[in-house]
């Protein structure tokens, strides 16, 4: 047996016969059948026969095709309520959850409230006046359901933010000077842009003033801001004294005419009381022109900060006299509860509020729109 698996091994294999040959008739083509397309069929629509310079990608409507996009939209489209851009705030959502499971009428409902207001950064001053104001009220039955309820603490919500929807009015001086100030990444010079394109909107003519010497790229920054929107900008070197720049902008502004001049600061920190000092030298100098100057004081708060905001605009106050205020981020996930802090421990004007990237955003303060973007009517 092994013989022959050794034969069978040591065989070679035998070569493949050639295959036999196939005779192929030509085609006509013109004599095959083409198949019909229903005419209700979809197609692909042939690209047009144009030159490399004529054919044009199509422009994306939600997608910034240039930096000028973050100013001018490219398509026409509506802008965003109040409601849509602070539904997702830490507020309304805490509000929300309360209220949908629609509860019964208890001291333990005021409870949860309390900690919803406290949770969305409202404090506890305007806290404690809320909830007592509704824990009395309740207990002399003037709610029905918690739908009255819910009604009432809007109402008191409007309330507190109305003394205090003060819109800033540039007209009363010529140049009106507008000093910007804040903590460091509040969102100052962008701000400040938006405001620029607010204002040359509305036919007042604009200067700026790149009073941020020491941040690296400020300058650079607000001069980007001008340069898009054709306002002139007056700046120095990093590092240059701000009060010197500020007050070489008013002058500049006195001489052309301009309408208002809106000057950037340096971001500080509260704390740092040296910098702080830096704020009221910048009164001082712009005095020596204006007397009155600045006619505004805007100090700028991220809305996302919290009960913090209430230790950094005493001290803004304190330095250099703030009088009105501007909230930004509050889009997204920023709490709003600091809004009402605001509102209830310094009674200042709150002139704008950020509620998205875009210079539109930047919106003048409605509260009665800022309740209702908060807390719905029956939602």
């Amino acid at each position: 047996m092994s013989s022959f698996w050794n034969k069978l091994a040591n065989r070679k294999p035998q070569p493949a016969p050639p295959p036999a040959p196939v005779n192929v008739a030509p085609v006509d083509i013109a004599s095959v059948a083409q198949p019909v397309i229903p005419s209700g069929s979809p197609s692909i629509p042939a690209r047009p026969e144009a030159g490399p310079s004529e054919w044009q990608a199509p422009v994306l409507p939600n997608i910034a095709n240039g930096p000028d996009d973050l100013l001018v939209p490219a398509v026409a489209r509506p802008r965003r309520g109040w409601r849509e851009r602070l539904s997702d705030s830490g507020f309304a959502r805490g509000l929300s959850a309360l209220f949908a499971r629609n509860p019964a009428l208890s001291d333990e409902l005021l409870d949860e409230l309390e900690i919803t207001l406290l949770s969305a950064d409202v404090g506890v001053t305007a806290t404690s006046e809320l909830i007592e104001d509704l824990r009395r009220r309740l207990h002399k039955r003037e709610f029905a359901d918690a739908a009255a309820l819910r009604e009432a603490l809007r109402a008191r919500l409007a309330a507190l933010l109305e003394p205090v929807a003060q819109p800033l009015d540039p007209r009363g001086h010529k140049p009106f000077v507008l000093l910007v100030v804040g903590v460091n990444g509040v969102g100052k010079t962008t701000t400040i842009g938006k405001l620029a394109k607010r204002f040359t909107l509305e036919n007042h003519t604009v200067l700026l003033a790149a009073g941020d010497t020491f941040r690296a790229a400020a300058v650079a920054q607000l001069q980007e801001w001008g340069s898009r929107l054709g306002v002139p900008v007056c700046a120095q070197g990093q590092g240059a004294d701000s009060a010197s720049v500020i007050f070489d902008a008013l002058q500049m502004a006195v001489a052309h005419g301009k309408d208002i001049l809106i000057a950037d600061t340096a971001g500080r920190l509260h704390t740092r009381s040296g910098l702080m000092d830096e704020l009221a030298k910048v009164r001082r100098v712009l005095g020596k022109l204006d007397a009155e100057a600045p006619h505004e004081v805007l100090m700028v708060i991220d809305g996302t900060t919290g009960q913090n905001a209430i230790n950094q605009v005493r001290q803004f106050i304190d330095a250099i006299g703030v009088t009105g205020l501007a909230v930004t981020k509050l889009d997204g996930t920023a709490k709003g509860g600091v809004v009402f802090a605001l509102a209830r421990e310094f009674a200042l004007p709150i002139r704008y509020v950020g509620l998205g990237e875009r210079a539109e955003d930047l919106r003048v303060f409605d509260a009665r729109a800022f309740v209702d973007g908060l807390l719905p009517a029956g939602g």
